[in-house]
């Protein structure tokens, strides 16, 4: 693979992982297993380690979680509330360990006995509490990692949730846990939804994130939530010095802590209480989906930070996903709102982690060429979550090699539109060339439109686009918005009534206003997820600008061309397949006719850190810290760290021997820092 083999498939991979981040966090409805995502960050990070030069700059991939829901408060998080890494086995393990403690710059006989904290990893909503001199005054979602979505009211019903903390405590602190369903009260709840003829939930997650996330608090009120916490966000006062004694502070407090966490040292401790929880897994009361570990001294992780979306002090050491052996029957491909032609394999119905699993995903040609799975087949099906689990490949003795239907034939034209299927060079996914003329991708890019981060239409889902746009009723997005003048036949079709109608028409008038970022999401445009539209919403602003610009970006090398690809977050990748997208006539068209309909509100941008905006160059020898431990600082307070000084440079901070970069700092008349004015300013603002 070359460099720019891997800038492709890494930018592919940066917006695989971005979607299904918003679907998991966002929606609620995660669209591959736990399993298959953990594929897609552990080869993101392969090909980041072999190809660092190639990884789009502020890549999606580093996102965390999903924008928040409009239908909610905002709320921004004091201190970031991230994700973390996964590992898988000791050697990963061993891996996460050494890099921290060269961070640190720590001897090999310090790393060794570095103190750890292990938890069992709680499979549920990550939440934020805002306790102010001692009573709790606001809850928070995990949303992007910078924002979320206040859920206040709801957590108040509670039953394990202090209201007030009993003194000694800090004036201001965030106090970080997991709301989860019990494995009883999830079976008691889907038992209670199906009697009531309602929707059943997928999991025990699920059901505790959407019964966290309700509008109305007296449905929380009714669901048996509870709540482990387990970490600190912001605090005014630095009370205690490990993460063990900040646990037991929380137990002193009134908050429930899993009984099961424990200090421990070493490699060797951590995999035997990997193995513990293991084996006990089956027995507890809730799901866990692995084992944290956190280095316990506060210090440490303080000068640790983060690297991306995750901490560089703790990570979390995943479960294997669960298996079982069926018959694939019969492969299918199916046509998405981009054009990908994807495989599906439908199988024998088989039990895998308590679900019965029917379909499963062969992801691409190569996959299916490369595990040389064929109709017939007995297969390893594996699921570690509640949706589409993946064939890993061929089971022993699945085959009859004598007998073994040919390999499956991928097609190179849509099997629904008919239209040419083609495959970019550098890509592993064949697209069909039909556009918005195929139904498929038409249909699909309308459900897109009308999804919940888009223009949420309450009463027109998936079943409802398909029925009208068969019926002719909605062919393009501006048809939505002119339904009203088909309410005769409407109120006419099976299902509808009246009422029905003027409830639809009621909400589609409701989003005639949007924000700019939603609009772009709703768009459909390839690599565009929510957290990409929200980049270009907030850098240009008002729809007629961002329009005006991607117009003007057509032309290679121009001033908004450039500006476009040097957005934080947004590589020349992405910032193709917008300009193609606004440059295509017929979306012109469709853009025209959807401005003519709507408000498309103004974007702004949150406030950031005090270096929020800034560059920041360190030169020379740095003796007080090492360099990543600086650029994490720097960041963490909302600048940009760059290896090289230009005009766009606010600041340079000089080591010893600073050289040339301190030179045209000078020459540029730019500010500089020696490490001393700048460890002071750390220390003041951070």
């Amino acid at each position: 693979m070359d460099l720019q083999q891997a800038r492709a498939e890494l930018a592919e991979l940066a917006t695989r992982i971005a979607h299904h981040n918003t679907a998991y966090h966002g929606h609620d409805a995660p669209e591959i297993s736990d399993a298959d995502y953990d594929d897609l960050r552990r080869r993101y990070n392969e090909l980041v380690a072999h190809y660092p030069d190639a990884e789009p700059e502020n890549s999606a991939a580093n996102t965390v979680g999903a924008t928040p829901d409009s239908a909610f408060g905002k709320h921004i998080h004091l201190v970031p509330m991230l994700s973390l890494d996964n590992v898988f086995d000791r050697e990963d393990f061993e891996n996460f360990i050494t890099r921290a403690s060269r961070f640190l710059g720590l001897e090999q006989t310090e790393a060794s006995t570095l103190r750890l904290t292990g938890e069992p990893k709680i499979d549920g909503l990550s939440i934020s509490l805002t306790y102010e001199h001692g009573l709790f005054t606001r809850g928070t979602t995990r949303g992007d990692g910078t924002e979320g979505e206040d859920v206040t009211a709801n957590l108040r019903t509670l039953r394990g949730l202090p209201m007030a903390l009993p003194a000694p405590y800090p004036d201001l602190i965030e106090i970080r846990g997991e709301v989860f369903l019990s494995k009883a009260d999830f079976i008691a709840l889907n038992t209670a939804q199906e009697e009531a003829g309602k929707r059943l939930f997928a999991n025990p997650r699920n059901a505790a994130a959407g019964s966290l996330r309700q509008l109305d608090p007296s449905i929380t009120a009714q669901r048996p939530l509870s709540l482990f916490a387990y970490a600190q966000g912001y605090c005014s006062d630095k009370a205690t010095r490990s993460h063990g004694d900040y646990l037991e502070q929380l137990r002193a407090w009134g908050f429930v802590v899993n009984p099961l966490s424990r200090q421990i040292e070493g490699v060797a401790q951590a995999e035997a209480f990997f193995d513990e929880i293991s084996r006990a897994r089956a027995e507890l009361a809730y799901d866990i989906d692995g084992v944290v570990y956190k280095i316990d001294d506060l210090s440490l992780q303080e000068r640790l930070g983060f690297a991306g979306r995750a901490p560089r002090w703790a990570t979390a050491w995943k479960f294997p996903a669960e298996q079982a052996i069926t018959r694939l029957n019969a492969i299918e491909i199916q046509v998405g709102r981009t054009g990908a032609l994807t495989p599906v394999a439908h199988l024998e119905p088989v039990n895998v982690g308590g679900v019965l699993v029917t379909r499963a995903t062969l992801h691409n040609e190569d996959e299916i060429n490369r595990k040389d799975v064929r109709e017939g087949d007995l297969v390893f099906v594996q699921r570690a979550g509640d949706v589409i689990p993946q064939v890993l490949g061929v089971a022993p003795s699945g085959t009859d090699t004598t007998e073994r239907k040919p390999l499956f034939h991928f097609p190179d034209h849509c099997p629904v539109c008919g239209a040419l299927a083609v495959r970019p060079e550098g890509e592993v996914v064949r697209r069909c060339t039909g556009g918005l003329t195929c139904p498929a991708q038409a249909v699909e890019r309308l459900i897109h439109f009308v999804s919940r981060l888009a223009f949420d239409i309450d009463g027109l889902g998936d079943r409802s686009i398909r029925e009208f746009y068969e019926a002719g009723l909605i062919r393009t997005p501006t048809d939505i918005f002119r339904l009203k003048t088909h309410a005769p036949a409407l109120e006419q079709r099976d299902g509808w009534g009246e009422q029905s109608v003027r409830n639809l028409l009621q909400a589609i008038e409701e989003r005639r206003t949007i924000s700019l970022s939603r609009f772009i999401y709703a768009l459909g445009i390839r690599r565009i997820g929510g957290s990409n539209a929200r980049l270009l919403a907030r850098h240009y602003g008002t729809y007629a600008n961002w329009l005006r610009q991607m117009e003007a970006a057509t032309i290679i090398g121009s001033d908004a061309r450039l500006e476009l690809g040097s957005i934080t977050g947004i590589g020349n990748a992405i910032a193709t397949d917008v300009v193609a997208f606004v440059a295509e006539p017929h979306n012109q068209s469709t853009l025209a006719e959807l401005s003519a309909e709507l408000h498309i509100t103004e974007e702004t941008a949150p406030s950031g850190g005090l270096l929020a905006g800034k560059t920041i160059v360190f030169t020379g020898t740095l003796l007080t810290m090492t360099r990543p431990e600086a650029k994490a600082t720097a960041e963490r307070m909302g600048g940009k760290v760059s290896d090289s000084v230009s005009k766009k440079t606010d600041l340079v901070v000089l080591g010893e021997k600073a050289g040339s970069k301190a030179k045209k700092a000078a020459e540029l008349n730019i500010q500089t820092m020696d490490e001393a004015e700048w460890n002071a300013f750390c220390t003041t603002n951070g």
